[in-house]
């Protein structure tokens, strides 16, 4: 009977700060994401004026067919303000064919294998003492903490982004949208 008591209390936990993180108090504009579950990672973010950057950049790195594919994927998405955050001339250098791997490297730092979605990520930072290392599809990691109820991810280089909202899910994976660009080492 204890053990059901304590699952039970852990279940109402988890819900508690998964509302607590999508609501994102203080720290950004919390947006509202109507995307579809029917459609791909990648027909969702085309159909959000918010991830237009993101979707040229996908494009432009030849990453669209890896992300139409079956995933699972969990994508941590910059919106168009994220990436206006870069120093003046760093998208419009990215974009450039010459610098495409560089962009897939960048994009796919972006992706996990995997479905996570933001209850998954904030049980891994509680089991891990406050933090949880995520492996990226690029090779690399970021550090996952929770700071004022809200989900931080910490990049190789030290650099932060916010999770502004969270579980938008689509056909092959789920989508959590961050506020800044993460920067591989």
């Amino acid at each position: 009977m204890k053990k059901l008591m304590l699952v039970f209390v852990l279940a109402i936990v988890a819900m508690s700060v998964q509302a607590q993180c999508n609501s994102n108090k203080g720290h950004a504009r919390q947006t509202s994401y109507n995307w579809g579950h029917e459609k791909d990672i990648v027909d969702v973010a085309a159909g959000d004026d918010n991830f237009g950057t993101l979707v040229a950049a996908v494009q432009a790195a030849d990453l669209v067919g890896t992300l139409k594919s079956d995933g699972p994927f969990t994508v941590f998405a910059p919106t168009n303000e994220a990436f206006d955050k870069l120093p003046t001339g760093t998208v419009e250098s990215l974009l450039k064919p010459s610098n495409k791997s560089q962009l897939a490297g960048i994009l796919t730092y972006h992706v996990v294998a995997g479905k996570f979605d933001a209850g998954d990520i904030v049980e891994a930072i509680k089991l891990g003492g406050g933090e949880a290392t995520i492996k990226t599809v690029q090779g690399g990691k970021l550090t996952a903490t929770m700071r004022a109820k809200s989900v931080i991810l910490t990049d190789e280089n030290g650099g932060q982004s916010f999770v502004t909202a969270t579980d938008v899910r689509a056909s092959n994976g789920i989508v959590h949208v961050l506020d800044a660009v993460v920067l591989p080492k």
